[in-house]
């Protein structure tokens, strides 16, 4: 069973999305949260899995939320999903940043809110190449003229398959594709993913995402 966390000031976003969730037979919600202190106190309680996260929120909003929770050893488990109105948010960037898993806007269809949930309960990041390249490419260039890139010595622990890795990660493809772009097995390349997220501190796939965009793995631009 899948556990969920809904996080969202307006209650009935939160109505709909628990009707749709709760009739399916692997998914349940656990919680509900108007604001992210809420939020946040819930997922300490409760321990979801997935916790689906708006940004505008009164009082702590959902970017602070998401990093107090990625922050805290105890809820390593639980996954945010953040649910924005526009994939081009300038506060997307910002939330992967801080240790979201990935992000669906609101009015994405139902089939693919419940895809999305399993995939990121099952460890995957919710982020397809083409959204990939829009949201970091707009806003990787902007934060990285404030924002120090990732230190050269940490990418020096990779070996050259483990940052060919980092850079496939980066434009979105899964493991399988990983395994069929490099001619290795699906096994094979989801070793070297595992084995870079560990070198690297990554929570996740999406925190690869990011240090490979911050470190200039990848630049805006290079994708299309």
């Amino acid at each position: 069973m899948i556990t969920v966390l809904l996080a969202d000031d307006q209650a009935l976003l939160r109505a709909g999305f628990r009707a749709l969730l709760n009739a399916e037979p692997d998914i349940k919600v656990v919680a509900e949260a108007a604001d992210g202190l809420e939020a946040v106190r819930q997922v300490q309680l409760t321990h979801p899995d997935v916790v689906l996260m708006d940004i505008r929120m009164p009082g702590v909003d959902g970017l602070e939320a998401t990093k107090r929770i990625a922050a805290d050893p105890a809820l390593a488990e639980t996954r945010v999903v953040i649910l924005t109105t526009f994939e081009l948010d300038e506060y997307v960037f910002e939330a992967l940043r801080g240790g979201a898993s990935g992000f669906l806007v609101k009015d994405t269809e139902p089939v693919d809110l419940l895809r999305g949930i399993r995939a990121v309960a099952a460890g995957d990041a919710l982020l397809s190449p083409s959204v990939t390249r829009r949201v970091i490419g707009e806003f990787a260039s902007k934060q990285a003229q404030t924002r120090p890139v990732a230190p050269p010595a940490l990418l020096d622990a990779l070996t050259d398959r483990e940052r060919e890795v980092l850079v496939l990660v980066a434009e979105g493809l899964s493991n399988d594709e990983i395994a069929a772009r490099l001619v290795i097995s699906p096994a094979t390349a989801k070793t070297h993913v595992s084995r870079t997220m560990i070198k690297l501190a990554a929570r996740d796939r999406a925190q690869l995402v990011v240090i490979a965009y911050e470190a200039g793995l990848i630049r805006p631009g290079w994708l299309g």
